[in-house]
């Protein structure tokens, strides 16, 4: 399969995992360090329509709150907000055509290929 994409977090175990379980089925996904090349809004929300989600379904709490993010924005201010901080998105995110899925757990990807 080809055209997958993995938002990877290298030091994350479930990300680590989403990827290793990706090569096992014979996908060599493009990776993405989101961290380093973070998502801009309108690609967050591409992604978002993909996972059939909203923002606050893909924030990290913690990480949030560490990034000062208010949890009342509305979704394009959050969109924006996450898109400054990455860190606190859900990881990993893996993409292909017009699905993508969180890998919590890892398996779950296995839906969209």
């Amino acid at each position: 399969m080809s055209d997958v994409t993995i938002y990877h977090n290298p030091r994350c175990t479930k990300s680590r995992q989403t990827l290793e379980l990706l090569r096992s089925r014979g996908v060599e996904p493009t990776i993405v360090e989101y961290l380093k090349t973070p998502p801009g809004p309108a690609e967050l929300k591409a992604i978002l329509a993909k996972l059939g989600k909203g923002p606050r379904d893909i924030l990290r709490a913690k990480e949030a709150a560490e990034a000062g993010i208010a949890k009342d924005l509305d979704d394009d201010a959050l969109i924006d907000a996450l898109s400054a901080n990455p860190a606190a998105i859900e990881r990993p995110i893996v993409v292909t055509g017009d699905k993508a899925r969180v890998g919590r757990p890892p398996e779950s990807v296995l839906e969209i290929l």
